[in-house]
């Protein structure tokens, strides 16, 4: 009767630690350029900024923010985000997009911005504030 309550136990665990391997790898997202990210079928982050001069709107009947963005080797690709356009998209100095490349553009599930910081002051006012 011990032997069928270990052996039980033992099942269990490694349910759960085979569950929680798996869980791990799938939400694991490496940052890599569009390059990368094409060659990969995995989700990656890409880090670039946005093209003002290209293409933005929202799509309204399919609830997709469109915009174009240059990730950090210059390479340019359309970007098609789910959902709405992000908080602070248009003053942003970049920007992260989590997803994959799909065909020739990349389907973006999040994208988040890093603005300029209001805090941040004029290098040279701040060396004189130190003199």
């Amino acid at each position: 009767m011990k032997k069928i309550r270990y052996i039980a136990g033992t099942v269990i665990i490694l349910v759960f630690l085979t569950i929680g391997f798996f869980s791990f790898i799938d939400s694991k997202v490496e940052y890599a350029n569009f390059s990368y990210a094409s060659n990969t079928h995995r989700k990656c982050q890409v880090k670039g900024t946005w093209l003002k001069d290209k293409e933005t709107r929202y799509d309204a009947a399919n609830n997709q923010f469109i915009f174009h963005m240059r990730d950090e080797n210059n390479h340019e690709m359309k970007v098609i985000l789910d959902g709405a356009e992000p908080n602070n998209f248009r003053m942003a100095e970049s920007i992260v997009a989590k997803g994959k490349v799909k065909g020739d553009h990349f389907h973006a599930t999040e994208v988040l911005t890093k603005c300029p910081s209001k805090y941040e002051g004029d290098s040279e006012d701040l060396k004189k504030s130190n003199l």
